[in-house]
């Protein structure tokens, strides 16, 4: 499955100045390695040691939040869009 997978700003370094990445994949697990593949270094900022998506970045297929459908392993299927969010911290000082 070929899905459009939106790059943030902070990781754009990584595409070569891409915001958009088409990937094939069958599952967010799989689009994660398979960027890693195409752009070296983003894996680190998306997983963790263990390999799970950290707690600081939000992924959405098509407006779902992953955490909410199976994680890593939400099936993509061809078309789909894939968002990438980085958690945004804020408060007073």
């Amino acid at each position: 499955m070929t899905v459009s997978v939106r790059i943030p700003t902070p990781l754009r370094k990584l595409t070569d100045g891409a915001d958009e990445v088409n990937v094939e994949a069958a599952n967010v697990g799989e689009m994660i390695d398979n960027l890693e593949a195409a752009h070296a270094g983003l894996k680190a900022r998306l997983c963790d040691d263990a390999g799970e998506i950290r707690r600081f970045v939000n992924v959405y297929v098509n407006d779902e939040d992953v955490r909410f459908l199976e994680g890593r392993a939400t099936a993509l299927k061809d078309g789909d869009e894939v968002s990438i969010v980085p958690a945004i911290a804020g408060g007073r000082n």
